[in-house]
């Protein structure tokens, strides 16, 4: 397997294979800040993943979108697989969870349990796979293009050392319609080259997050539609000393989803939620400024119309015209005016 750059990954294995034991390690509180509340069947698949696999969870948020059953789901930098296994639960046994990650260490604790999750949940069989790769050559280890729902990652792309490769390879993997829905560190500014050079920093995801602005140019630039911010916390530094080293430069963690769309954009149209899907049975929410409360009628633009079309929602959507929108051609009308002038 190849890598963008030999020594960050070196560095990245050996602080989460060796130097981190469990969360409380880590220097800031990126795995204990706050997060949006979270509906009771996500609560409960969380609470059902073994404490040995939960203990090793270096994640920064919540990684779990609405309509999930029976979706195929690739989760990038899975860790001990903490999410792939609540993930699994969620997808249920006609889904699939396929996890991805390169530090043995890691990958030995979530392969450990994946029989022990298959008859908790009850499943006739697995419907979760781990993989040992880089996740900048997916295609390495038989990730195939256009075969995946959804995309999953939870504060691991600032570990990467090419963004742009990890997004380009994300947006590869999905079908058209999928979507990447990912939590990750971001900073209010450009990156100073010490920071970037601090193993220790780098490791903890500081040192290689991406300006905010940076990754919204990049997830267009590879594709994907506008992102779609879904939660932010500020991430605060105990350790003295980093905030020493850190300066002016402040980070939040923040929820993004991105959409894979098809070429041919829908019109602007009125939709209605049906209220039926799992946890979202008052209202559900697109993005932290959008929400669709069930039953009322709401006009959206050219870019949601076609993410509700091709995305998995679409059974759970009316769609209809927005005449208000829509020019009038109607002849008839037309002439009978040029008459009354």
């Amino acid at each position: 397997m190849a890598s963008t750059d030999g020594s960050i990954v070196e560095n990245v294995r050996e602080y989460y294979g060796k130097t981190l034991s469990k969360s409380d390690d880590l220097k800031t509180n990126v795995c204990k800040i706050a997060r949006r509340k979270q509906p009771p069947h996500i609560l409960e698949a969380l609470k059902l993943v073994h404490d040995d696999v939960a203990s090793r969870f270096f994640g920064c948020g919540l990684v779990f979108p609405e309509c999930l059953t029976g979706a195929s789901v690739l989760d990038l930098g899975c860790g001990s697989g903490r999410d792939c296994y609540a993930l699994s639960k969620l997808v249920g046994e006609n889904g699939h969870v396929t996890g991805v990650d390169m530090t043995d260490e890691l990958l030995q604790v979530a392969n450990k349990y994946v029989s022990w999750h298959t008859e908790k949940f009850g499943y006739s069989k697995p419907n979760v796979r781990f993989v040992k790769a880089f996740i900048e050559n997916l295609g390495e280890v038989g990730i195939e293009q256009n075969s995946y729902d959804i995309i999953v990652s939870n504060c691991v792309v600032n570990l990467s050392s090419d963004k742009r490769v990890v997004c380009r390879e994300a947006f590869n993997a999905l079908k058209p319609g999928g979507e990447i829905y990912f939590s990750d560190m971001y900073c209010n500014q450009e990156i100073p080259l010490h920071i970037r050079n601090n193993k220790v920093l780098w490791g903890e995801g500081i040192g290689g997050a991406l300006y905010w602005k940076n990754m919204i140019e990049i997830a267009i630039e590879c594709g994907f539609s506008s992102p779609r911010l879904i939660t932010a916390s500020e991430v605060e530094i105990a350790d003295e000393d980093v905030k020493k080293e850190l300066g002016s430069a402040g980070y939040v963690s923040a929820t993004y989803r991105l959409f894979k769309l098809p070429r041919n954009r829908e019109a602007e149209c009125v939709v209605t939620y049906d209220g039926k899907i799992e946890g979202c049975q008052d209202a559900c929410l697109m993005d932290h400024a959008t929400k669709f409360i069930t039953g009322e009628a709401k006009e959206v633009d050219s870019e949601l119309s076609t993410i509700l079309h091709s995305a998995r929602f679409n059974k759970h959507f009316h769609f209809s015209p927005n005449n208000r929108m829509t020019p009038d051609a109607d002849p008839f009308k037309y002439a009978k005016k040029q008459v009354n002038c």
